[in-house]
């Protein structure tokens, strides 16, 4: 009878699956608790003001969240030196 470990040793070990359950489901979870944290936060004493302040730095945090999984940061980096050079 093999054992897990001998059954693991035949192939070839990745964590592919370990980060695409990531991707799926912990930066998701993680996005509403900032999300929903910011509403309490802010929106209890009504400082709406404060509260889009917040929110405009979740966004870019997004956004480079999402470059850097995509992969498209070089892109973006590129583009960038473009801008500077001719």
């Amino acid at each position: 009878m093999m054992t897990l470990v001998q059954h693991l040793a035949q192939g070839e070990i990745k964590t592919r699956g370990v980060q695409q359950w990531l991707l799926d489901n912990i930066i998701p979870l993680v996005l509403l608790a900032v999300a929903l944290l910011l509403l309490w936060l802010g929106g209890g004493k009504g400082d709406n003001a404060g509260v889009m302040r917040r929110l405009a730095g979740v966004v870019i945090a997004l956004a480079i969240v999402g470059l850097a999984v995509s992969g498209l940061g070089v892109n973006v980096g590129e583009w960038i030196a473009g801008l500077f050079t001719s």
